[in-house]
């Protein structure tokens, strides 16, 4: 008889992340670039007092505010991107992140990104260490987009969709994963506000990066994060 203890099961195997707002601490950034940006657009600006109004809405009930049609969302896109590539060096990642990966991938955990922003960016912000924690990157395409990227990922990572998370900030994030088919978790330091990603359901919610470390890591197993 075979004595030996086997090691936990992970509770899932493949942890997708959403990045502005999961992983990078990107709104401060993008608040302080918008009006430019719809000053150049032809888009309504956004005062400070229309912030927390406009975080509880969803995607498409934003662009109708400020009047951006469809057609000119990859165009702001890529004004944003090009900013914020000129900055990156000033975008950090949220408190935690970074030992919370580390701790996900020494568990055995598959990591991957799946981002409207540019894989430039995200490799810049993540840094060398961490982005070579992730053996996926599929970025660039519209927040409406992402859905046929989860499941690519999850193809190309030989691994169940019942295995897989995609954790996001906001709505148009949960409809993603709901289309691929993939659990979704919720961040509640991101841009929507919790009670607002909780109307789409989540398999999980994460208060803190704490938090998502111990219900995302392994079922019954205890991981230390370094430090």
């Amino acid at each position: 008889m075979d004595d030996r203890i086997a090691p936990p099961r992970l509770k899932y195997r493949l942890v997708i992340f959403d990045f502005d707002g999961t992983l990078a601490d990107s709104f401060p950034f993008f608040q302080s670039v918008y009006n430019g940006l719809a000053d150049k657009h032809g888009l309504k600006r956004i005062e400070g007092d229309q912030v927390a109004l406009m975080r509880s809405m969803g995607t498409r009930d934003i662009m109708r505010h400020i009047g951006m049609p469809a057609w000119k969302m990859p165009v702001v896109a890529k004004s944003f991107i090009g900013l914020m590539s000129e900055n990156a060096a000033s975008i950090a990642l949220f408190g935690g992140i970074a030992d919370a990966l580390l701790a996900l991938a020494d568990a055995g955990v598959a990591l991957a990104v799946v981002s409207s922003n540019s894989e430039q960016n995200v490799h810049r912000v993540l840094g060398p260490g961490l982005s070579s924690l992730f053996s996926h990157f599929e970025c660039g395409m519209s927040v409406f987009g992402k859905a046929s990227r989860i499941r690519k990922v999850v193809r190309q990572s030989q691994v169940g969709a019942g295995e897989a998370l995609y954790v996001g900030d906001q709505g148009t994030d949960a409809e993603a994963s709901a289309k691929a088919g993939v659990a979704f978790g919720a961040v509640a330091w991101g841009y929507a506000p919790a009670e607002t990603l909780r109307a789409h359901g989540p398999v999980e919610e994460f208060e803190s990066v704490s938090a998502m470390l111990a219900i995302c890591s392994a079922a019954g197993a205890t991981l230390n994060t370094p430090g």
